[in-house]
């Protein structure tokens, strides 16, 4: 079963919080992801990852009644945005769950764990409706 596992990250003034670390604390915090995502690979659970530009680059956008594009910025009521995303393989929610856990664990400033949310969702292998 595969899941998304989506790293949130507090919003601040639309830049990443991790732009304002020493560069010892970034440095290590960047190892460890690179040791995680090479410890899924390893593990045959890893199926992607990618980080995701400061939400100050962020664009959201509907349509308008014509079907041309309308958009806007984040909007600043928003508490939290999404930095990144890993997709993992793995035989039960359980796992997916544990690993989800460790990544939130990564080092912070000081090495501190950071303890940053991280939303697991199952990935759909079929729409609604289709058989297997």
């Amino acid at each position: 079963m595969k899941y998304l596992l989506m790293m949130n990250s507090p919003k601040g003034d639309g830049k990443y919080p991790i732009d304002t670390w020493a560069e010892m604390d970034l440095k290590a915090h960047l190892q460890f992801l690179a040791d995680f995502n090479k410890r899924l690979k390893e593990s045959g659970e890893f199926a992607g990852v990618q980080g995701l530009t400061s939400p100050g680059q962020a664009k959201l956008v509907r349509a308008n009644s014509d079907g041309t594009p309308n958009t806007d910025g984040v909007f600043p009521e928003s508490k939290e945005f999404l930095a990144g995303y890993w997709i993992v393989d793995v035989e039960s929610e359980q796992r997916a769950i544990e690993i989800a856990a460790e990544a939130s664990a990564a080092p912070g400033p000081g090495g501190r764990p950071l303890n940053m949310p991280i939303e697991v969702r199952q990935v759909m292998s079929n729409m609604p409706g289709e058989d297997a």
